[in-house]
């Protein structure tokens, strides 16, 4: 996250076509649970900041150029999540969708010292926190992934953050335990030696590790939720074992 990001060329033409073959799929070929939604986005970052205010400029169109064309176009729904406080530069524009759109942020811990081992270019989760109490303020209906959650969350931090967003009243909240791969690990690792700091890197040390790792967080994170009296409104995430 703030290293690199590919912009797509904005081709209006194109995505009309895209989103009217999407209106025009009729509802039985689509998932049981599915809800007709645009996910903006599932494998990057909507608001992503980057380098060059031309850069910037560009992509802050595209995703707006984008929000307008299925408000106006379709009648999709739209799921942002993102970790950027840009996103509220389209608050207004995201408003206009009312029931249709639901916005959310990655909150994986209250903790900023944390999450600047792990995620060191990304906004510090504080800023995520009041990025979604404003977006609560400006009529958004939201949700929270807490997500990826790291190997120092004990149960005091799973707790501190469930509290907090809590009172939000989001739609749902989901939790997923960070999946490191490749050579996240010793980048982390040298990442966290620079700064002075030490993480639990030895869960990822094999897949048994890391599963036993992952069912606890996720069982705690579980009780945490019934504890706070969120059962019915919140839904614990999934493990991925790939």
């Amino acid at each position: 996250w703030g290293e690199y990001v590919f912009v797509r060329q904005w081709n209006e033409r194109a995505f009309d076509r895209s989103l009217a073959a999407a209106e025009a799929t009729p509802r039985g070929e689509l998932n049981p649970d599915g809800n007709r939604a645009v996910m903006l986005c599932t494998t990057t970052d909507p608001y992503q900041v980057l380098r060059g205010a031309g850069m910037q400029a560009q992509l802050r169109r595209l995703v707006s150029s984008a929000l307008r064309r299925i408000l106006d176009s379709s009648t999709l729904n739209v799921r942002v999540l993102t970790r950027s406080p840009l996103a509220r530069q389209d608050f207004d524009l995201m408003g206009r969708f009312g029931q249709r759109l639901l916005f959310g942020m990655s909150l994986p811990t209250l903790n900023n010292r944390l999450a600047k081992i792990y995620e060191p270019k990304a906004p510090a989760p504080s800023q995520r926190l009041e990025t979604l109490r404003r977006a609560k303020a400006a009529g958004l209906n939201v949700f929270v992934a807490v997500a990826p959650v790291y190997p120092e969350c004990d149960t005091a931090d799973m707790r501190a953050t469930l509290e907090a967003v809590r009172e939000l009243n989001p739609v749902t909240i989901f939790m997923e335990p960070i999946n490191i791969r490749a050579d996240n690990v010793a980048r982390i690792e040298a990442h966290a030696r620079a700064i002075g700091e030490s993480v639990r890197t030895a869960v990822f040390a094999s897949q048994a590790e890391w599963r036993c790792y992952a069912v606890d967080a996720l069982f705690t994170f579980a009780r945490l939720s019934e504890q706070l009296g969120g059962a019915a409104a919140i839904l614990t995430g999934w493990l991925a074992a790939g």
